[in-house]
This record gives structure tokens, C-alpha cells and sequence, in this order.
């Protein structure tokens, strides 16, 4: 899946979770909020309830308080009268005060066709058979005639009533039919109190357990597929996180545990060895036709034996003995309590005759031939570095005796990497002082001796130990990536040389240089091509690359089928070197792609002799006769290789028969000893008559 739909996936569920948790929490604080204005108003009902139950509790008290202070005045002696009266009109205007606070509370109206009900307030107040409001009224009533009659025999200011108190009706029959009707009023008032109650009981009951059933509905149709979501999703993190973690320490194709895990739990295990008092055997191994297998039958098959290499190390060691894959065919196990040697050689025995039994891939039938390489420790070392690379000159020892086998470090290895690692010294040291040299051995053509080009070769007199040869130094060189450096040095300068032989008008033909595949690899390589013959003055014409076939198989991947169609595109020629002899298809065989064959000495050397090896070499010159594609010969000794050769068809050669690699200033002396020799005029004497 590719990243724009899995952002658009997780942004819909982002949102989606996002819409359910806002809708949820809006749902809820709904319901709460109705739950609290429900609870607010029973509150303010009740309370309201309980206003008029202290109103109607307040005129009971006040209309027998009436009645009483209205005996108690008419027989209390003149003196004792006003505070009666006083009391009395005060007990009147509290009365009628709270009467018209009731009848604004409840809200009663004597028009309302409720009074008929009596279960109602109205019919308390306006109809039988209590009609409280007009006992009311004429208890109000009767008070104020009475408080203005008494006030007007005790001659205090008054404009009210003046008719007599014995006409004011103010006895205990209207003080108990009063009390009687806010007795009942009490009890209806508290009866609706107890109905709203019990409705809005039945409401808030309602609404909690609607509550709970939105809250449940949330629960499942929201919250539920939001966590299922959420855990999936987490899930799927772990899983992600598990897979990352397992990646960073296993080979993806293989699942053996890469170079990573090794470098981490090396030490872990050599402590553990070591605490133990046990040996452990660092067995490094390699597919000797790895590169074959990849060139003829592909990378899928290629792939294949890796995994089923890996397979067979997995099926041969122990649980406790650790499979690791370094890159490319390069693997590592580390057996624990490794044993004595003996034991350590027939384990590897065991090892490498599994991992070397035949693969079949897609009816192929496939050779592996895997070679190891073992140290020990303690014996051979006592640090994973140590180990590693003492393994790794163990398994190059065995390389050189045929593969297909292994070997154990010794000293006489430990002596070869002591002067190994002073040679990659020497070579630091020397490429920083440009020390490498650049030698010339000439191309001639067989039928007119003209010179068709000339090969720049690396040599390296080193300060102390002379002459080193480049089958030792460059071997090194390549296995610790120093060749860039060292291909720079001699590239710039036999252009250099090159360029002035061209300014004084000396023929060479072409200036071919060997440029391997960690070379081209550089993303700067045509870059630093271009600028060394533009600064030199050399026309692009006048060189030529010279690469193996395995450079020529670059399926693209590394950008060097791309880099040698643009050098060529400038002019520079493309020379394919020691053809015969790698995995190249014919179909890279294309003038368009490659300007000269070039024979490997081993199809030239004794080919008079040898009727297989003339045969190759005439059937590649007419394949490259018939493409127009030029072709040399480079190994030629001999002069019956030559005459071979001539006969072949085969016109261009290379080898010790013409010349041995020379140093700048031979090649200079050779190159011009063999100029043309410009005709001189000579002025004849005497009489021309």
C-alpha cells in the first residue's frame, strides 16, 4: 500500500474517532444537563411548597391571634386597650399581607372553572364548603371595623369605621372556620406538592435511566468501535515496532541475523566463553561461484541459494550457536562450546558438506561450493574484531587452495595479515604521497608496425622493499576500498603524459587505462574524467577505458551502464578487457557500446600449440570482424604466438614479444624511435646542364 492511501485511511479514522468522542461527550453533557435543571426545579418546587405551607401554617396562627385579641380587648380595662388594639391591628394587616402573598403564589382565581374541582385549591378557597377566601375577607374585614371602633372610643386618630363593635362579628365561629379552611388549604397545598413530587420523580427517574441507556448506547455504538479501532491500531504499531526491531538485527532475505546483532552480542558471547572457561569457533564462510550464479542464471537464483544456504547453517548448528548473514555471500557462525579442534573440524566438515550439496532452482541444478574460514578463542584471539578478521584470512587461505573447503588460522597467516596490515599502511602512506607509478607497454599492429595504442599500468616501487608487484598490492587495495584513489592517481597521470606526447606530435594511438566497477561507482567519476583531460589538453579521442565484463552486467542499478554511455558519448572509447573469460552475453557484445575486444592471455598464450585456443580466438575475431568491432591480442610472447595470430586475422597485439611495461621516459625514448623519419632535401653541387 503506498503512503498517500495509508495517510488517507488513518485521517479518516482520526476524524471518525474524533466525531464519536465529541458526539458522545455532547450526548452525555446533555443528559446532565437536563438531569440538573430537572433537580433545580424540583428544588424550587419544593421549596415554593414549602413557602406556602409556612403562609397557610402563618394565617392559621394569626386568624385565632385576631379572634383572641379581639376578646381580650373588649373585656381589658380602658388603660390596657391601646396595646390590644395595637397588637390587634398589627395581627389584621400581617393577615391580609400573607392572605394576598398567597393568593399571589398560588395563583387562585375565583373566575377559574378549577373551583369546581375539589381536589383543587380553588374549590378550597372559592366554593363549599370551606370557602376560605370570604372568611378571609371577613375576617380582614371585621378586624379593621373593629380597630376603627375601638379607636374611636379611645378617641385615637381615626377616619375608618365609626359604627359600633358591638356590630363587628369577630367570634370563634369565624376563627374556626377559618382555621378549618387553611387547614384543608394546608393539605391540598401539600397533596399537589406530593403529586408534582411524585411526577417529578417519575420524570428524573425517566431521565436517569434514559441516562444510562444513552450512556450504555454510547458504550457500544461509539466508545466500542473507537477502542476496537484504537487497540487495532495499536496492534498494528506493535506489530510495526516488532518488525522494525526484527529488521534492524535480521538479513531480510535470509532472516539470519545481520552484522548489526553480530557486532552487539559478539562480546556478550565471548564473556560468556570466557566464563565458562569453553572455546568458541568463529566459522566464516562464502559461495566460491556466487558471482557465477548471479551472472548465468540471475539474481532470483542468486537469492534462492542464499536462503537455502541459510536454511542448511540453521539446520546444522545448535540453538545456541548464532547464523549471521555480513552482505552479499559473506556469512558468520559462531559456535559455543566449540570443543577441542578436532571436534571444531569435524563440525565444519559436517557444516560445509551440507551447505555444499546441489540446489535445484527451476530444474537447474546448482553447486554452491561454500568455503570457510575458522578462528578460535582464545586461541587465535581474544576481541570479535580480532576474530572476525582472522577468520576472514583463514577463509581467503582457503579460497586459494581450490574452495570447497575450509581452513583454520595459523601463524603463518598471522604473519601474512601482520604484513597485510602493513602493506594497507604502505598504501595509505603511499597514496598520500602520489607514490604510484605509471608504466606503458604498446599496442602495435602486426601487419605494418604501426603503433594502435598504448596500456597504462600501475606499478608501486615502494622505499623500502622495492618493486611491489600489483597482484599483491592491489588485491589489498580493493578490499579496503583504496582503489578510487589509486585509479585517480594513475588516470591523471598517464592523461598528463599522454597529453604532452600529443602536443609534440608523438604517435601512440590510443591511451588506454584500466578503470574497475568501484571506480565508475564514484558519483563524480566522469566529472573528474572530464577535468583531468580538459586541464591536460587531451582530447577525449585519444583515450580509452578498458573494463571487465562483470562491469559490463551492471543491470543499471548502480548507474554504471548510464555512466559509460555518457563518457562514451564524449568521444572516450570503451575497451572490453580479459573478454572469454567472465559471464558476459553476447547481447553486450554491441558496437554501440564497445569500441575493441581485447583477448585475455590465457586463449594467447601457446595458441600454435593449442587447436582449442586457436579456435576461440579466430571465431571471437570474426564475431568482432562482422560487428565492426576491433580487436587486440594481449599476452602475445612469442614469435610463433605471433605468426598465429597474423594467420588468425588478428592484427593488433600486446605482450612482452613487442614490449615490457616501461617507465615514462623509456616509453618516451620507444615511442619516438619508432616515429616516421621525415625526408630531407639535399642540394645537389655542380652544373645541372
Amino acid at each position: 500500500m503506498s503512503q498517500q492511501p495509508v495517510q488517507t485511511v488513518s485521517g479518516k479514522l482520526i476524524l471518525l474517532i474524533k466525531a464519536g468522542y465529541w458526539l458522545a461527550l455532547l450526548i452525555i453533557a446533555t443528559m446532565v444537563a437536563a438531569s440538573f435543571v430537572l433537580l433545580q426545579q424540583t428544588m424550587a418546587t419544593q421549596q415554593h411548597n414549602n413557602t406556602l405551607l409556612d403562609i397557610v401554617g402563618t394565617q392559621k396562627t394569626l386568624s385565632q391571634r385576631i379572634v383572641f385579641l379581639a376578646s381580650a380587648t373588649g373585656a381589658a380595662s380602658r388603660d390596657k386597650r391601646p396595646a390590644l388594639v395595637s397588637a390587634l391591628k398589627q395581627a389584621t394587616a400581617e393577615f391580609e399581607t400573607n392572605y394576598d402573598l398567597l393568593l399571589e403564589q398560588t395563583g387562585a382565581d375565583p373566575q377559574s372553572p378549577a373551583k369546581l374541582d375539589p381536589k383543587s385549591i380553588e374549590s378550597v378557597l372559592f366554593a363549599k364548603p370551606f370557602h376560605l377566601d370570604y372568611f378571609s375577607v371577613g375576617l380582614i374585614a371585621n378586624g379593621d371595623r373593629l380597630i376603627s371602633a375601638l379607636e374611636s372610643q379611645l378617641n385615637l386618630d381615626n377616619d375608618g369605621y365609626k359604627g359600633g363593635a358591638e356590630r363587628v362579628n369577630l367570634d370563634a365561629s369565624v376563627a374556626n372556620a377559618t382555621l378549618s379552611g387553611y387547614a384543608a388549604l394546608g393539605q391540598r397545598i401539600s397533596a399537589d406538592a406530593d403529586a408534582r413530587s411524585e411526577k417529578l420523580l417519575a420524570l428524573h427517574r425517566t431521565l436517569f435511566y434514559a441516562t444510562l441507556g444513552v450512556i450504555l448506547l454510547v458504550a457500544l455504538f461509539i466508545f466500542r468501535p473507537m477502542s476496537n479501532a484504537i487497540l487495532r491500531k495499536t496492534r498494528e504499531l506493535v506489530d510495526a515496532r516488532n518488525s522494525m526491531a526484527f529488521i534492524a538485527v535480521h538479513d531480510g532475505l535470509t532472516g539470519l541475523h545481520n552484522r548489526t546483532f553480530l557486532t552487539d552480542h559478539f562480546d556478550t558471547l565471548i564473556k560468556g566463553a570466557h566464563r565458562r572457561r569453553e572455546r568458541l569457533a568463529v566459522v566464516q564462510l562464502d559461495l566460491d561461484r556466487f558471482k557465477q550464479i548471479n551472472d548465468t542464471l540471475g539474481h532470483a537464483a542468486g537469492d534462492y541459494v542464499l536462503v537455502v544456504t541459510a536454511q542448511r547453517m540453521r539446520d546444522s548448528c545448535r540453538a545456541s550457536d548464532l547464523c549471521a548473514r555480513l552482505g552479499g555471500d559473506e556469512f558468520v557462525m559462531i559456535l559455543n562450546g566449540a570443543g577441542s579442534t578436532e571436534d571444531i573440524n569435524m563440525l565444519a566438515r559436517r557444516i560445509l558438506a551440507h551447505i555444499n550439496e546441489p540446489i535445484v532452482f527451476q530444474g537447474t541444478t546448482i553447486l554452491p561450493g561454500a568455503s570457510g574460514g575458522i578462528a578460535v578463542y582464545p586461541i587465535d584471539a581474544d576481541n570479535a574484531q580480532d576474530l572476525l578478521v582472522h577468520a576472514d584470512l583463514a577463509l581467503y587461505s582457503a579460497k586459494k587452495m581450490g574452495g570447497g573447503n575450509f581452513s583454520f588460522f595459523s601463524e603463518e597467516l598471522r604473519r601474512e595479515l601482520d604484513y597485510r596490515k602493513q602493506l594497507e599502511h604502505d598504501i595509505k602512506v603511499a597514496i598520500s604521497e602520489r607514490a604510484f607509478q605509471v608504466y606503458f607497454q604498446p599496442q602495435v599492429s602486426l601487419t605494418d608496425g604501426t603503433i594502435s595504442g598504448i596500456e597504462a599500468l600501475v606499478r608501486w616501487n615502494h622505499h623500502e622493499r622495492g618493486m611491489i608487484s600489483p597482484g599483491e598490492f592491489i588485491p589489498v587495495a580493493e578490499k579496503c576500498g583504496f582503489m578510487p584513489e589509486i585509479g585517480r592517481i594513475v588516470i591523471s597521470k598517464a592523461i598528463n603524459e599522454a597529453a604532452e606526447w600529443n602536443r609534440a606530435g608523438i604517435a601512440f594511438g590510443r591511451l588506454a587505462v584500466n578503470v574497475s566497477g568501484t571506480e565508475l561507482r564514484e558519483h563524480d567519476f566522469d566529472a573528474f574524467l572530464f577535468e583531468t583531460l580538459e586541464k591536460a589538453g587531451l582530447p577525449p579521442q585519444k583515450l580509452s577505458l578498458e573494463i571487465v565484463e562483470s562491469v559490463i552486467l551492471d543491470d543499471e542499478k548502480t548507474g554504471i551502464a548510464a555512466k559509460l554511455r555518457h563518457i562514451r558519448a564524449a568521444g572516450v572509447h570503451l575497451e572490453l578487457d580479459d573478454f572469454g573469460t567472465g559471464y558476459a552475453s553476447l547481447s553486450h557484445v554491441n558496437p554501440n557500446e564497445i569500441d575493441r575486444l581485447k583477448i585475455d592471455r590465457r586463449f594467447v598464450q601457446n595458441i600454435h600449440e593449442n587447436g582449442d585456443n586457436s579456435k576461440i580466438v579466430r571465431a571471437i575475431t570474426e564475431l568482432a570482424r562482422g560487428l565492426g568491432i576491433s580487436i587486440v591480442a594481449e599476452g602475445a610472447e612469442t614469435e610463433a604466438e605471433l605468426d598465429s595470430l597474423l594467420a588468425i586475422g588478428c592484427d593488433q597485439v600486446q605482450g612482452y614479444s613487442i614490449a615490457f611495461p616501461m617507465p615514462q621516459d623509456k616509453a618516451l625514448e620507444w615511442l619516438t624511435a619508432r616515429m616516421p623519419k621525415k625526408a630531407k632535401l639535399r642540394v645537389l653541387q655542380g652544373s645541372l646542364a
